[in-house]
């Protein structure tokens, strides 16, 4: 005879943050594999306790900044000695690098004008933040007030999950 397992996803709803991670905690050390963590607010150490990586959002911003920068450097080159070369003060502009200095403050605005609104996009094609869609959350309280543990469980170990986010404080389980 074939016993078949079926995947449930179980939510234990905390009214504090110290319970869930107390909670999340508890899981993790009993193998429960948890899905997803929703709060209204970060909460410190959550990401090392679910094992999730660090982001590499800090690379992609320096390598906006970067091509702000570069972009920064070529408008000045065009305007400054290709396109319209002018003659200040009986000194022409030859080289680029004796425009630079006169020039540092575009360099460094382009630069975080491009790393600032590349980083909005591409954190908003991340988390899937589109126009037209919705946000997958399981409970609405989670914006507010709540914290909630998303958990996937097999019927095995179905009951063991949900007596462990009892012990420690879940207000309620769905």
């Amino acid at each position: 005879m074939e016993v078949i397992m079926s995947n449930k996803t179980i939510l234990g709803i905390y009214s504090d943050d110290e319970l869930l991670v107390k909670g999340a905690r508890q899981l993790r050390d009993k193998g429960v594999k948890i899905k997803n963590v929703f709060s209204p607010f970060p909460i410190h150490g959550i990401d090392a306790l679910l094992g999730i990586p660090r982001t590499r959002l800090a690379i992609c911003s320096f390598i906006y900044g970067v091509a702000g920068c570069s972009l920064a450097i070529l408008m000045m080159w065009y305007m400054m000695i290709y396109d319209w070369p002018s003659d200040v003060g009986g000194k022409p502009n030859f080289a680029l690098y004796m425009n630079l200095p006169s020039f540092i403050p575009i360099t460094f605005e382009c630069t975080v004008l491009c790393a600032a609104h590349l980083m909005v996009l591409t954190f908003l094609l991340r988390s899937k933040l589109l126009p037209g869609v919705t946000a997958p959350i399981p409970d609405v309280r989670c914006t507010d007030d709540r914290f909630v543990i998303q958990v996937s469980a097999t019927e095995a170990n179905q009951n063991d999950i949900i007596s462990i986010l009892k012990q420690t404080g879940a207000s309620e389980i769905k």
